[in-house]
């Protein structure tokens, strides 16, 4: 019979830098979806790459001094290594810089071109070369800064090819009534901030670097970024080329797995790619939330940075792992602590899955030679044990279905601490004291022989080092139908016979406060490795700085802009004269915080809208890559004081 297929993806990780726990994150998410997929009997083709082009990239070759080639291969190393120890079982992997997908992309790019959905025009806008985003003067910062990252922008003027975005909003719209962005804050937040304003046709060349995919009819132009590396997903199928039997096969993706800060581009730019293509679209694009450090975005600059390799060496691929899926509701943003993450080893490997396994063998070996006896001699706690099993087994596949990992792995663990509490319920060590009781002591440790199985067989496609360790001390190593899919819908397939041995111990006990405090080393250790020289604008001489009129002003009025969650618009005393600003700072103060603070305000800037609401001038602040934020205040200077 055929199999059913599944086609799931990452996105294309830009690499600029090394990849840390976030990106980590994403791919083992996906990982574990196509391990159950390809578990539960699906033809499953996993993909995974990196996004190879842009100024970004050659900027950091040059200052390397290295061709971007030589750069890029480096980095690409690196990523695979990572994956590689992590166990990642991707079926390909994607780099945009390959024949394959330029050659892919210069015959999409003149397909759009020739039917009329790209078009030559001139483009004016803000770029962010960080975020590798324009923005129009509205939706910039304060002091014409990216809204996505906080960093500056540069004003770009160029000859430019166009996307007609707009000519598929209404086609998008009723896309998002489908369920095809989730989860559902998501989608809210598309049609809040970029559907209900409007779309507008999207810069697709640039002709400012040439680090990029030639338009073939007009090489002075590079294909832009959103062509280039959305169309990953169809290029590395094929389609493109003369042998599309796979894109045929495999496409629509059935999930893009995708962090919330891109969704944007996966859920408005890539359906009408594919809609003016006419090509079938994705049947769900997923936006799993931010890992934050300490309730704190990561960012390189601050040494908070999570990697995943000295966890990896330290506690083992799994350790890490289950924390990522277990610790964090995929859809929402999670704050990981060295705390948390040494208590989740104990709490639930160490304690729960890791004492289960030590004390079910050894009492086995204790009582019975290391023999499993199958026996009908029932208990009065056999049935709940059974029932919480069958409960376990379809609430598992439900929410792997629904890329509930944290769900999928709580639904084991119900069945892991009731096999617990089966151990103290029976208690094997008393019936082991009286021969009578020797039928009930075997259908005991079978039962709780039995309930190991049926949970590592479950997790093996999120923990499989730990399930192949489990399966060996129970015996099974290598009767696959044991342990199979199929195998989960009985209790009761381990032989009568059977012989366990003791192994090492799963997940030794961590001492809490010793191992945080080995992290917190481990990490500043990466921050000074990590840690870089300050990278200074070009000088100026007093007489440039002179022209700049800084004064003190004390904030009167503050409210929230009613069209930019992330804009404060507030009311600024100068002396005899008052001010509206409008600042990028919702992020990191209420608007009844503001009110009465003595501020430094720039006043010789040139007013401007922003979202429609005129700014008068710039509020000055301190802050690192856009991630923290502090307004320095004038503590008791006079409002309209001048700053000198």
């Amino acid at each position: 019979m055929t199999k059913p297929t599944f086609y799931v993806t990452t996105p294309i990780y830009y690499p600029s830098g090394k990849l840390h726990i976030g990106h980590t994150y994403t791919t083992v998410a996906a990982d574990a979806i196509a391990r159950f997929k390809r578990f539960s009997g699906y033809d499953v083709k996993f993909l995974t790459g990196t996004d190879e082009h842009g100024e970004k990239i050659q900027k950091k070759a040059k200052e390397a001094g290295m061709s971007e080639i030589d750069f890029l291969d480096a980095q690409i190393a690196d990523i695979k290594a990572l994956w590689e120890k992590l166990e990642i079982t991707n079926d390909d992997f994607i780099r945009t810089t390959e024949d394959r997908h330029e050659k892919a992309i210069q015959k999409i790019f003149t397909k759009l071109y020739e039917q009329g959905d790209i078009y030559k025009g001139e483009y004016e806008g803000h770029y962010c070369v960080p975020c590798e985003s324009f923005w129009t003067d509205t939706q910039l910062l304060e002091g014409g800064k990216c809204p996505d990252c906080g960093r500056e922008t540069e004003l770009v003027k160029e000859e430019s090819y166009f996307f007609k975005l707009s000519k598929y909003e209404d086609r998008i719209r009723d896309l998002f009534e489908s369920g095809f962005v989730y989860p559902e804050s998501r989608k809210n937040e598309m049609i809040k901030n970029f559907l209900d304003p409007g779309l507008e046709d999207l810069s697709v060349t640039r002709t400012s670097f040439d680090w990029g995919i030639k338009v073939p009819f007009d090489e002075k132009h590079v294909i832009y970024v959103w062509i280039d590396a959305l169309c990953n997903y169809i290029t590395a199928l094929g389609y493109g080329s003369n042998n599309i039997d796979e894109y045929r096969k495999y496409w629509p993706a059935d999930v893009h797995f995708v962090a919330k800060e891109i969704v944007r581009f996966h859920t408005i730019i890539w359906p009408a790619i594919l809609m003016a293509l006419d090509l079938p679209l994705p049947k769900k694009v997923f936006g799993h939330g931010w890992i934050l450090f300490a309730d704190d975005k990561m960012s390189k600059s601050k040494g908070n940075i999570v990697y995943p390799g000295p966890m990896i060496e330290r506690y083992g691929v799994d350790a890490l792992k289950y924390f990522l899926l277990r610790e964090f509701s995929f859809g929402q943003d999670g704050s990981y602590t060295h705390r948390n993450f040494v208590n989740r080893i104990n709490s639930d490997l160490a304690n729960d899955l890791g004492n289960l396994v030590s004390r079910t063998v050894s009492m086995v070996e204790k009582y019975n030679d290391g023999i499993l006896v199958k026996n009908d001699t029932k208990t009065e706690f056999d049935e709940s044990l059974i029932e919480t099993y069958k409960q376990s087994r379809a609430d598992f596949e439900k929410s792997m279905n629904e890329f509930m990992f944290h769900e999928a792995l709580e639904n084991i663990w119900k069945l892991v601490r009731r096999t617990n509490k089966y151990i103290d319920e029976t208690a094997p060590w008393v019936l082991a004291k009286d021969e009578a009781n020797k039928d009930i002591l075997n259908n005991v440790l079978y039962n709780l022989c039995e309930s190991i199985r049926l949970s590592a067989t479950m997790f093996s496609s999120l923990l499989p080092e730990t399930a192949r360790k489990i399966f060996d001390q129970l015996g099974i190593a290598g009767q696959e139908d044991l342990y199979n899919w199929e195998s989960v819908d009985t209790f009761g397939l381990l032989p009568d016979g059977t012989k366990v041995h003791k192994g090492e111990s799963l997940f030794p006990r961590l001492d809490v406060e010793e191992e945080i405090k080995t992290l917190e080393e481990m990490f500043e250790e990466k921050k000074i490795e990590d840690a870089k020289p300050l990278e200074h604008k070009e000088e100026i001489t007093i007489d440039d700085f002179d022209k700049v009129e800084m004064r003190v002003g004390k904030i009167i009025k503050c409210e929230k802009h009613p069209k930019a969650d992330r804009l404060l618009v507030s009311q600024v005393k100068l002396g005899s004269e008052e001010r509206q600003i409008v600042s990028g700072i919702a992020k990191w103060y209420k608007p009844e915080e503001m009110v009465g603070k003595s501020v430094i305000v720039v006043c010789n800037l040139k007013p401007v809208k922003l979202r429609g609401i005129l700014s008068q001038g710039m509020i000055l602040a301190a802050g690192d890559d856009g991630d923290d934020l502090v307004i320095p205040e004038a503590i008791g200077a006079k409002d309209g004081a001048e700053v000198r």
